[in-house]
């Protein structure tokens, strides 16, 4: 069975989705909101944040945006709550809270 990216996002049987280590494509990551998948999430405390930035680059899932030099929210579509951020940042500017 070949990969098929076509059915991203669309109701399909178990038997029509890509076999198992088979990449279906680049930049697919961004058709399934695997935040559903935590139960728990990082929660940005402005007011602590310095721009400092070093929790975006560590971040596996690139769920810290920035634009303009700024980091902004959580994509929290993405996140898998590993905390990972949590540990980067030297100014206690993001916590994990239990969902």
């Amino acid at each position: 069975m070949a990969a098929d990216i076509t059915k991203l996002g669309v109701k399909a049987a178990w038997k029509d989705l890509t076999e198992g280590m088979i990449i279906a494509g680049a930049g697919t990551s961004k058709e399934f909101n695997t935040g559903e998948w935590s139960t728990d999430k990082p929660v940005f405390i402005e007011e602590k944040c310095k721009q400092c930035l070093l929790c975006t680059p560590v971040c596996p899932d690139s769920c810290i945006p920035v634009k303009d030099g700024k980091r902004g929210e959580f994509d929290y579509d993405h996140c898998k709550g590993c905390g990972i951020c949590v540990k980067s940042c030297p100014f206690g500017a993001i916590t994990m809270e239990g969902v």
